[in-house]
Order: structure tokens, then sequence, then C-alpha cells
């Protein structure tokens, strides 16, 4: 399912208008200016009960080869996002 089939599928299961539905998606997951994304960036985690998890996690700089050259590189500190699925999403999938 890509975005405009989310927009689609939010629109008829809520009764919103497309725009208004498209508007939605876009507060929480959009990149740069989504809710989710905010707070990730703040250090903050967000948790939908029954749903999952998104946080960002800390990975620590590490020592890395180039495949091309074999020369070891070193690889710096980064702050990756990550979702952890909740049990209801889990059931639901089975």
């Amino acid at each position: 399912m890509n975005k405009s089939e989310l927009v689609d599928a939010l629109a008829n299961e809520t009764g919103m208008t497309k725009a208004d539905s498209g508007r939605t998606i876009d507060a929480l997951f959009a990149t740069d200016s989504g809710i989710i994304a905010k707070a990730l960036k703040k250090g903050n985690r967000v948790q939908i009960t029954g749903f999952g998890t998104f946080e960002s996690k800390k990975r620590k700089a590490r020592t890395g080869r180039n495949p091309r050259t074999g020369e070891t590189i070193k690889i710096a500190a980064t702050k990756t996002p990550s979702f952890r699925a909740g049990k209801g999403l889990k059931d639901a999938v089975k």
C-alpha cells in the first residue's frame, strides 16, 4: 500500500475528504515536520498501545571495511529510528 492508497483507505474508513486524509497522514508521518519525526528528533518515543512503539536508538561508532578496496574505515556514531510492533499488531498479522 502506498501513500495515496493509504489516504483513500483513511477517507473511506472515516468519511473524511481525501484532502483532509492527506493532511492527517502528512501530520503524522512527514519526515521533516511530522509528529512522529519531531518526537524522535527530541529523543522521545511514540507508543501507540496495541500497534507499536517508535523510538530513536543510538548506534556506537565502529570500524568498517570498504568493500571495493578492503580499506578499514571509521563509521561515526549515529541515531537511527526504529519501530517495534505491539502485541495487537503481531496478533492481527498472524
